[in-house]
């Protein structure tokens, strides 16, 4: 009996061995058995991904590197390699140089051991970043090539001023004469503070210690001076005096001395306090910003507490008394473990999360956080790894701490608060004793969030929570292994780069890669090598500067044909013909495969228990030039790619329906196994058959 079996689309993804049985699931008919060096688009197709350029060696092959991303705006934008004790620079796939010729770098005090478990947050030209064994620091950019990084400040710069004197005076009045019980009748405190307006807004010192005198400011012409010494970097003095126990503010002034003469004293407006501030040993692992407050969370003293800077400022964690809606905010969760607060991650309220428990932590009147309105909820007891989470729109996706699932998090409007969900549960296969090492995520074209995986693989996942699409992928590198993953706006795209140990020569190295941008107008500029290099210039037959593909057997696309691999020697290959335009690099391997055909047959078995055989194959692709298709892998034929272009051009793209007598096996499975090993462009749309059972 001839069945025709149509698959429109394969937004789902690779679904697991274990769900192949599950042909009642709706996601079912949009997944894949196989999906390796395919990225899924949201539209439906798998599109075979680009391959990546090598930018540089990282400084040490022995030890990994992170990348981490740094934007300033969408036109500037920087990956940040953070190695053992440096950070260097690189954008659009090349790398910062300095004066000296030699790759631009800030000295850090990082190990090699701790880069995964830094947390960063980027607000402008200043990044700061995190870590239980190292103080709080922030990497800020001056110019192209000054960067500094710097401890975290918390207190105001500004030393306390010093009184100096404080002096009574009152003028005598005709006809009374004042004892001198009178005169001295109530003794007269003051504190002064040194003011300073900077980036960060108004920072104001710590209190003076008191300066006193006897005195009586009910008298006529009565007054006392207060002077102080000058304190650098000060624009202004402010002075307080006690009044009911509370020093309290009765005037500012650019001098160096106020006259008190009973002016009112404000009791709303109090002298700065500090407590024991952040770093020296009590260093935080999560960072945030939230509602104007840079936030700071999980210390080794105290795990679960979370520490807010004053409304509208970087780092002043000053408070007053009376408090002040916009003083530091400084509170400790409450909870059943001791977990200790591993991210904060700011959506429409702030999420903390813990390795056991995720927080919902809020204003509890519903306006502003302010000291006295701070409300924190358990919002799911799932848990986070340490890898830093990335947020799609409104919904954070996460590495659970267990079981090494990827999770999402979000606002739910019928309960009230954020419901987490297991989005890697239809390929839990790439996770099995496979933890995620490292995340990123690229919003354009596609919505995709890049896992590095301890196997040393690439796991995408295309996103989108508002279309109900969520289809992941793998992606593998010859003789490579990925140790970090970011992407920045490069251009129109979100642009992939890549922290790669490779074994080259017979030695083990570590570069930095970046993955060329996805969308191309001609065949010519289509780029599907890894750890590629260009050449574009007058036409020869000798490509030189090879170096890193040393001993390697490297695919050659040249003028939009593809050339015999060669052997890369004393970092030189010689072509088959002069070409103009060459891409060189490692091969990839694409695999495509069908899920096992599920069929509504009279006996309910959906096909089970029924030989099948694929007569004809139906493959719509577009922008595609060469593919292979069978039953299995090991037996595939090639689709005719060339029709009417001119011998010695090369073919043009392929945007049609390939029809395909595939070589007969009869199995119990009925899939469909498409490979790409050309440096050529391939995108499936969709996949008929006529199966035969």
């Amino acid at each position: 009996m001839g069945i025709k079996k149509v698959q429109v689309g394969f937004s789902s993804g690779e679904f697991s061995p274990s769900m192949y049985g599950r042909f009642d699931d709706p996601k079912y008919a949009q997944g894949l058995a196989r999906c390796r060096n395919f990225i899924v688009r949201p539209q439906g197709p798998v599109e075979l991904r680009p391959g990546t350029q090598f930018v540089r060696a990282a400084k040490f092959a022995d030890r990994p590197c992170r990348l981490i991303p740094f934007t300033f705006t969408v036109d500037q934008t920087m990956v940040l390699e953070f190695g053992d004790g440096y950070i260097r620079f690189h954008t659009i796939g090349q790398t910062l140089m300095g004066s000296n010729g030699q790759p631009y770098e800030v000295a850090t005090p990082y190990r090699a051991a701790d880069l995964f478990e830094l947390h960063y947050v980027q607000s402008m030209d200043v990044m700061t970043i995190v870590h239980a064994n190292y103080p709080p620091k922030e990497l800020r950019r001056y110019g192209a090539t000054d960067w500094r990084l710097t401890d975290v400040q918390f207190r105001a710069p500004l030393t306390p001023p010093t009184i100096t004197s404080v002096v009574f005076t009152v003028e005598p009045s005709d006809g009374v004469t004042l004892t001198e019980g009178e005169k001295t009748r109530y003794t007269l405190k003051y504190k002064v503070t040194a003011v300073q307006d900077t980036g960060d807004g108004i920072q104001e010192s710590e209190a003076s210690a008191i300066g006193s005198c006897k005195g009586n400011l009910y008298l006529n012409s009565s007054g006392v001076t207060i002077t102080w010494s000058a304190v650098a970097g000060a624009s202004r003095y402010r002075v307080y005096k006690n009044k009911g126990g509370l020093y309290s503010f009765i005037g500012e002034t650019e001098e160096l001395s106020l006259n008190d003469d009973n002016l009112d004293a404000d009791s709303g407006i109090t002298p700065p306090r500090y407590d024991q501030v952040l770093g020296n040993g009590r260093n935080p692992s999560a960072v945030a910003y939230f509602e104007q407050r840079r936030c700071f969370a999980g210390t080794p003293q105290n795990p679960q507490t979370v520490w807010m800077t004053r409304s509208g400022t970087e780092s002043d964690l000053s408070y007053t008394i009376p408090s002040q809606s916009d003083n530091r905010i400084r509170f400790t969760i409450a909870a059943q473990e001791a977990s200790k607060i591993i991210h904060l991650i700011p959506l429409s309220q702030l999420v903390a999360l813990t390795n056991s428990t995720e927080y919902r932590i809020s204003a509890g009147s519903g306006s502003g956080l302010a000291p006295d309105s701070i409300d924190a909820k358990v919002q799911a007891n799932i848990g986070s790894s340490m890898v830093q989470p990335v947020i799609v729109n409104s919904t954070m996706v996460y590495a659970a701490a267990r079981g090494n699932h990827v999770r999402e998090l979000g606002y739910n409007w019928q309960a009230s608060g954020f419901s987490t969900g297991d989005i890697s549960i239809r390929s839990e296969h790439f996770f099995e004793n496979n933890p995620v090492k490292d995340m990123a995520l690229s919003k354009a074209p596609d919505s995709i969030i890049w896992c590095a995986m301890s196997d040393g693989s690439l796991i995408g996942c295309t996103y989108l929570p508002e279309q109900n699409i969520c289809g992941w992928h793998r992606h593998d590198f010859t003789n490579g292994a990925v140790e970090s993953v970011t992407t920045v706006v490069e251009g129109e795209e979100d642009v992939v780069y890549l922290s790669m140990r490779r074994t080259i020569n017979g030695a083990v190295v570590r570069y930095v890669e970046r993955m060329h941008e996805r969308f191309c107008a001609r065949l010519e500029d289509a780029f599907h090598v890894d750890c590629g290099g260009i050449y574009q210039g007058a036409a020869t037959k000798t490509i030189s500067g090879l170096t890193w593909l040393e001993g390697q057997k490297v695919s050659i696309f040249a003028n939009g044909c593809v050339l015999p691999q060669q052997t890369v020697v004393n970092g030189t290959i010689t072509l088959s013909q002069p070409s103009t335009k060459v891409f060189v690099g490692l091969p990839i391997t694409a695999d495509f495969q069908t899920l096992p055909a599920s069929v509504q047959l009279q006996d309910g078995s959906y096909g089970i228990g029924h030989s099948k055989n694929i007569n004809d194959v139906y493959l719509r692709v577009v922008k595609s030039s060469g593919v292979f298709i069978g039953p299995d892998f090991e037996n595939l034929v090639e689709a005719k790619q060339r029709t009417s272009e001119p011998y010695g051009s090369p073919p043009d793209w392929m945007e049609k329906e390939i029809s395909i007598m595939p070589y007969c096996a009869w199995n119990d499975a009925g899939q469909i196994c498409v490979r790409q090993v050309d440096p050529l462009p391939l995108t499936i749309v969709s996949v008929a058959v006529d199966l035969a059972q």
